[in-house]
């Protein structure tokens, strides 16, 4: 068994990158950040090369008021030119890339006052809030957005496949390697 670690940009950038891509085509670049092998299959923990953000709509009232993750590709689709131009104007570019949009660029630095606590509601697992950046807000057709991209890093597991591409792990595969990946992640950061 084989286990690397890359623990800063300039290792990460000479290790090289990976290119995941989506049943439509769509491709997302990754700086490979762990390999590990296991009875000669090769697992990889990625980070995307670009920033990840989400779109949120606002709905609702004031004081009642919420954010609803905008998943619909048709709706991403139809705000993503207002959205490219709203980041452009902080000379981010944002790109429609699989598994996430991402934006290529430096983002701002953190402001307290303009993050934003994800509340995860899953009855089934206890996850974490998840913080994240206001990048911009638009309005599109009398609807708000809000482009936010998270403070915790966006991580993929891959595998080589055996046409020798990369591809996502489903969550079966993930769950099995998941003991060994975790074992291994973790001596490395130690």
């Amino acid at each position: 068994m084989s286990f690397s670690y890359f623990s800063d940009e300039h290792d990460r950038e000479s290790a090289g990158t990976i290119t995941l891509s989506d049943d439509k085509g769509r491709s997302l670049e990754c700086y490979i950040e762990h390999s590990l092998e296991v009875d000669g299959q090769g697992y990889f923990l990625l980070l995307p090369v670009d920033s990840p953000v989400e779109i949120f709509a606002w709905q609702g009232e004031e004081e009642e008021e919420e954010a609803v993750l905008v998943e619909d590709d048709a709706t991403i689709e139809q705000i993503f030119g207002t959205a490219q131009a709203v980041l452009s104007e902080q000379n981010l570019v944002l790109k429609n890339t699989a598994y996430a949009l991402t934006v290529a660029g430096e983002l701002p630095p953190v402001e307290e006052s303009e993050l934003f606590t994800l509340e995860i509601e899953d009855e089934q697992s206890d996850l974490e809030p998840e913080q994240l950046q206001l990048l911009a807000s638009f309005y599109y057709e009398e609807q708000e957005y809000a482009i936010y991209t998270p403070l915790d890093p966006l991580l993929f597991f891959a595998r080589i496949s055996k046409t020798g591409k990369p591809e996502l792990l489903s969550p079966e595969e993930f769950r099995q390697v998941q003991p060994l990946l975790e074992e291994h992640l973790f001596n490395g950061v130690e």
